[in-house]
């Protein structure tokens, strides 16, 4: 793993080394993939699918050949099942969206979780306002755990879909998608898994899980912002309606009616980000040249150094805490504000995140505001995590 692939772990911030520990938000790029930008736009750029060109179609070929390459590095049967969206937020939208006009009726249900990412609540939260249905919410107890002894109760004969997160982005729980499944799919109701945080951490085979939705975001796993997948079994992608009306998603148009293009194209509606497409292939590729297994197994360890520095701060006070954890930290100072941690790390180049995390729910769950949150990656190292730990010392020093 060569830190220096990422050029911007070269920046210096308020005059010291940067230090990137924000990883859960987005991942930074290595050079490769800044790279496929720049040459994208100097080789190639040209519409794809509809010319004959050869821009066109070399274009559309390195689009394509994307498809085949998040088919194969998510086990998926078929390509037909891989849609690019903008990112996760865009793909739970589009089966909110789609999946509700076709198959979520009046006093139907909706089940989701308590730790869910703003974006997997609110557009079930429009759908079931919309269609005068129920959204259920599975709680999780002290530790971050699911409460999974009380799913058979939330799946009921009204339940129409579970959209969950694989993990946390707030709290690091990596959630038993599979038990998950397993016991909706026994009543027949299918399963959307948000799999933004679990790309950069370990493997993902969409068959082995046997979900019916995936959905993840490249900039989350060292490609760019603006292009993301949703996976979907071909049953219910050829079952629901578009998602949004234009070019590529029609075969054929009058004012009279309209005619759908095949899978996937029926969801991909407009001019795709092409070279953000392009530039996710070469950070698949980046993930196994190094092997995610390797990946992995460097940021667990990292993780359980900084927890156990972190354990040795009198006045700490972690969220999520169950072993069964992501790389993510996240933790508060008894009564001092995250905001005032966070503003005196980045006086020493250190990046966290503070706040809610887009989980509002989960701090409302805990009786806070926000916290800190320490997220890694592959480019982190050690030294980077005594030094935080180092800053924090005197930031808690400070504040008292």
């Amino acid at each position: 793993m060569n830190r220096d692939d990422f050029p911007i772990l070269k920046r210096t911030i308020h005059n010291r080394p940067l230090i990137y520990f924000d990883n859960a938000a987005t991942t930074q790029k290595p050079q490769q993939v800044i790279d496929t930008l720049s040459f994208y736009y100097t080789h190639y750029n040209s519409n794809i699918h509809r010319g004959v060109h050869g821009l066109s179609q070399e274009a559309t070929a390195l689009f394509e050949d994307t498809r085949e390459c998040v088919r194969k590095y998510i086990n998926a049967p078929s390509t037909h099942e891989i849609i690019f969206t903008r990112g996760t937020t865009e793909s739970i939208n589009l089966v909110a969206s789609s999946f509700g006009k076709m198959f979520i009726n009046e006093n139907d249900e909706v089940l989701i979780t308590e730790m869910e990412h703003h974006s997997n609540i609110v557009p079930w939260q429009l759908v079931c306002e919309e269609k005068k249905a129920t959204l259920k919410v599975l709680p999780f107890n002290e530790t971050g755990e699911l409460c999974l002894d009380l799913l058979d109760d939330f799946l009921t004969e009204k339940t129409r879909i579970v959209a969950v997160t694989h993990t946390s982005n707030s709290l690091g729980t990596i959630n038993d998608t599979e038990t998950i499944i397993r016991k909706a799919h026994q009543k027949n109701i299918p399963v959307l898994i948000d799999g933004a945080q679990a790309m950069s951490h370990e493997k993902i085979d969409v068959q082995t899980l046997d979900c019916d939705f995936f959905a993840f975001s490249g900039h989350k796993m060292y490609a760019p912002m603006g292009v993301g997948v949703l996976y979907g079994k071909e049953k219910w992608l050829n079952a629901m309606p578009p998602y949004q009306g234009g070019g590529e998603m029609v075969q054929n148009v009058s004012f009279i009616k309209t005619t759908y293009n095949e899978l996937p194209y029926k969801f991909e509606a407009g001019t795709p980000s092409v070279a953000d497409v392009a530039a996710l292939k070469v950070a698949i590729e980046y993930l196994e040249n190094i092997g995610i297994e390797k990946v992995s197994t460097h940021i667990q360890q990292l993780y359980h150094y900084a927890f156990k520095k972190l354990s040795q701060i009198e006045n700490v006070e972690f969220y999520g805490t169950t072993p069964h954890k992501a790389a993510i930290l996240s933790f508060n100072l008894k009564g001092i504000h995250p905001y005032d941690i966070g503003t005196i790390l980045d006086q020493y180049g250190i990046a966290v995140r503070t706040g809610h995390h887009c989980t509002q729910p989960v701090m409302t769950k805990f009786g806070i505001s926000g916290t800190v949150r320490v997220s890694f990656a592959l480019y982190n190292s050690f030294e980077e995590i005594d030094i935080f730990v180092e800053a924090l010392i005197k930031a808690n020093e400070m504040l008292m």
